[in-house]
């Protein structure tokens, strides 16, 4: 017989657990304004966006307590508001993650093998995933040489200008695709939103001809980039990506990428593999 792994309580549900559970003890050390407003923004684990109305569902809290919640939470940075009317999570809440990721397993288990390959190979990698239509930083190795723009975990940079943002975009499934657009067009001009879209289309036929992208001068005028997904086999889905940075005067863009690109894919199966 196929053993049937037992699947995780989705956050929502063990947060009302909680709240439920306080308020039949009569918990006077627990916080409960405090509580519901954390059990509303782990509505959001597995939604992108999500309405006032939809969280008034998911969490149970009346209408007026949601009206507060979400006004407290978005004026703290929390939440933000969509073009649509609807809600998303906000700078506040990526800043802690970030933080967080920094510390997750599959970020903890490739710092090492980045500082290596980083090392190896006098380049500078850094490990990404999209956050609100920008490219945040999980983890960085710097190369020996000197680079006029230093990252660091936490850091953010444009999607459809960077290597590691287009190839995240590349890679990623139609549904997180429109997402990705979604987050672009609320947070860029209609000029640069058009840009960032042609962009975007444009790297991904190159992706899909190549297997990689590239970044020759178009965020840095001296930093020259190639970048590749990682495909996480638990999750089953790309939710990072992994690029490779070099000053533009040290390589011609072809000879860079002959030399690192099937260095890059190794390690970024070996991440996604997580061995």
């Amino acid at each position: 017989m196929t053993k049937v792994l037992p699947t995780a309580k989705p956050l929502l549900d063990r947060m009302n657990d909680t709240l439920t559970q306080s308020k039949n003890d009569d918990d006077r050390q627990f916080v409960t304004a405090l509580g519901r407003g954390l059990t509303l923004l782990s509505g959001f684990e597995h939604r992108e966006q999500l309405s006032h109305q939809q969280l008034c569902q998911l969490t149970s809290l009346p209408k007026a307590t949601v009206t507060r919640l979400v006004y407290t939470l978005t004026t703290l940075g929390f939440l933000r508001t969509t073009t649509h009317g609807q809600y998303q999570l906000g700078s506040s809440t990526v800043r802690l993650s970030a933080q967080a990721w920094s510390r997750h397993d599959v970020v903890a288990f490739a710092e090492p093998l980045l500082r290596q390959f980083a090392s190896q190979n006098e380049v500078s990698v850094n490990l990404a995933t999209e956050i609100e239509g920008e490219m945040r930083y999980l983890a960085c190795c710097r190369s020996p040489a000197r680079l006029s723009v230093n990252l660091q975990v936490g850091s953010a940079v444009p999607v459809a200008q960077t290597a590691i943002g287009r190839v995240f975009y590349a890679v990623s499934s139609p549904t997180r695709q429109a997402v990705i657009t979604s987050n672009l067009e609320a947070s860029l001009s209609v000029d640069e939103f058009q840009q960032a879209q042609t962009a975007l289309i444009k790297e991904s036929r190159y992706y899909e001809t190549h297997g990689y992208t590239l970044s020759d001068g178009d965020f840095s005028t001296d930093i020259l980039a190639v970048a590749v997904g990682i495909f996480d086999v638990t999750t089953g889905h790309y939710i990072y990506s992994l690029n490779a940075s070099v000053p533009r005067s040290n390589w011609e863009k072809e000879d860079y990428a002959a030399m690192i690109v099937p260095k890059l894919q190794v390690l970024a199966e070996k991440i996604g593999r997580g061995a």
